[in-house]
C-alpha cells in the first residue's frame, strides 16, 4: 500500500501534512515546527481534531520564502519575519523583494572584499590598507552600537 501512496501526487491547491511539507521543501519537521512558532503570522497550518497539522498552499509558500530568506540569502529569523512584514510572502518568491543595505552589511562586504585581495594591486600593501580601513569601520560601529545600548539602558 506505501509503493501506491508514493506514487499518488497532489495537486498545488490539496493540503499537505508535516511529513509532506517537509518533503517538499527538503527541510526537517522540527524545523517546519520552530518556523511556525516564529512566523505565526505567515504559517498558519489548520490542526486536526486528532492533532495533525495540514498546511495549505499558502502554508508552503511563506515557508519556501522563509527557506529562501534564512538559507539562501543568509539572514536571521528576526530579518525574515521583518522583510516579510514589509514587503509580503509574493515579493520573496517573485524575486521582488528588496534586501536592505544595512552598515552591518556593507562592512561584511568590505571584509569580504579585504580579504578576496584586488588581483590588479599583487601587493600586501593595498590588502593591508583596506584592512585597517575596515578595522576604522568596525570600531564607528561599535562606537555606534554601545551608544544606543546606553540610550536604551537609561
Amino acid at each position: 500500500m506505501s509503493a501506491n501512496r508514493a506514487r499518488i501526487t497532489k495537486s498545488a491547491q490539496a493540503f499537505r501534512s508535516i511529513g509532506e511539507a517537509a518533503g517538499e521543501l527538503g527541510l526537517e519537521t522540527h524545523v517546519i515546527r520552530y518556523w511556525e512558532t516564529k512566523f505565526t503570522k505567515d504559517v498558519r497550518p489548520i490542526k486536526r481534531a486528532d492533532g495533525r497539522r495540514m498546511f495549505r498552499p499558502q502554508d508552503l509558500d511563506a515557508l519556501r520564502a522563509i527557506q529562501i530568506l534564512v538559507h539562501e540569502k543568509g539572514m536571521t529569523l528576526k530579518g525574515a519575519k521583518a522583510l516579510l512584514a514589509e514587503q509580503g510572502v509574493e515579493a520573496v518568491l517573485s524575486g521582488a523583494a528588496t534586501l536592505g543595505t544595512s552598515p552591518a552589511r556593507e562592512l561584511q562586504k568590505t571584509v569580504a572584499d579585504a580579504f578576496a585581495g584586488d588581483a590588479s594591486d599583487g601587493s600586501d600593501d593595498g590588502q593591508r590598507e583596506r584592512l585597517e580601513d575596515t578595522l576604522v569601520e568596525l570600531t564607528d560601529l561599535k562606537a555606534r552600537l554601545d551608544a544606543i545600548r546606553q540610550k536604551r539602558a537609561a
